[in-house]
């Protein structure tokens, strides 16, 4: 049998909705750069959706692309950005974020997530050290939501976070590239409003819900990146052909689409984890989004592997492995129904 692909959420191409207003609006001759007028319609439906009718909102290409362009553009040269140790940033970026000179500052994390609590601690920490002088300086902190490992923050966990950083004046970043599965989970109190609220920055991922590929960066305090079109060119992440961007924002944003089909691979990821569940399957932490993590024999995982793609995500013990299946906006139910066929127990 063919493989069943569960190893991430940007394995298919776009929502047919996009791809058919690009087929319509292909011969069409507008301003490059996101210039253009659907560029325009998407960031006010962007700031429409976030209730900032005074932020600023820019495309870029992806996620990697975005981090290291947003980082770079907030931080001076002696500063650093913090990050919980799983943070994508510090682990799956190649180290993008210290080729343009920026330390990332690990911190402990759980599950997934960067506290308040740790974040104080340092930060009392660097300014008693005498020796701060020599060492580089926290600039600004980053989070994702979700997490590496599909966990979510609580309103009240955002909100402590923001509150010590803008104590400090330091910009609070969220990366959100499955903003989209973290707003449709089940019993989350964080909405994009709450999160517009709270964060200087932030982006709305495409690439994994939807698009062909892109992110919407959103600026509530447009005086933070000043000159951003101009870093962002710097950094090889401005679209010539910007409206391809706008397009697919704008489609996004119409009638409640980038919402509903996050919804989509809520619903999938939570058929996966309620029958493993019923199965005896252990789950390595409760993930409330479209990705979930599984502690699998060995054994067991050499055969899986011969019919379901997934990701290894770390060893657990001598003869278990966690791993990771992911779901999507366009995930379909009968590779949902053969995936749970494959597991055995």
């Amino acid at each position: 049998m063919a493989i069943l692909h569960f190893e991430n959420d940007y394995l298919e191409g776009a929502h047919p909705l996009i791809l058919q207003r690009l087929m319509q609006t292909n011969f069409e001759k507008t301003q490059g750069y996101g210039l253009d007028e659907y560029s325009d319609a998407a960031k006010a439906k962007i700031r429409t959706a976030c209730s900032l009718p005074n932020a600023d909102v820019w495309f870029l290409e992806g996620g990697t692309q975005t981090n290291a362009t947003v980082i770079d553009g907030l931080l001076r040269s002696y500063q650093g950005v913090i990050a919980a140790q799983t943070g994508h940033i510090n682990v799956h970026e190649a180290g993008a974020i210290e080729t343009s000179g920026h330390k990332v500052i690990a911190l402990p994390q759980r599950d997934g997530k960067l506290t308040a609590e740790d974040l104080t601690k340092y930060l009392e920490s660097f300014d008693a050290d005498s020796s701060r002088d020599h060492e580089v300086a926290p600039g600004m902190v980053y989070i994702s939501h979700p997490t590496e490992y599909g966990t979510l923050y609580t309103k009240a966990e955002l909100t402590k976070l923001s509150s010590v950083c803008r104590s400090r004046s330091i910009p609070l970043y969220l990366d959100g590239a499955r903003l989209g599965y973290g707003l449709a989970a089940d019993g989350t109190d964080v909405t994009l409003e709450t999160i517009a609220q709270l964060c200087d920055v932030f982006y709305i991922g495409g690439t994994k819900v939807g698009a062909l590929f892109g992110e919407a960066v959103v600026v509530t305090k447009p005086e933070l990146l000043p000159h951003f079109f101009t870093i962002i060119k710097q950094h090889g992440a401005l679209a010539a052909k910007g409206r391809i961007l706008g397009i697919q924002f704008d489609t996004l944003f119409t009638d409640n689409l980038y919402f509903k089909i996050s919804r989509d691979a809520i619903d999938a990821a939570m058929i996966i984890k309620n029958e493993l569940r019923k199965k005896g399957y252990t789950f390595y932490l409760d993930s409330p989004t479209n990705q979930q993590f599984i502690i699998m024999e060995d054994t067991e995982l050499e055969r899986l592997e011969k019919t379901v793609g997934c990701s290894i995500w770390e060893k657990y013990d001598g003869t278990h492995t966690v791993i990771r299946l992911a779901t999507s906006w366009a995930t379909k139910k009968e590779d949902v129904e053969e995936l749970l066929r494959q597991f055995r127990r």
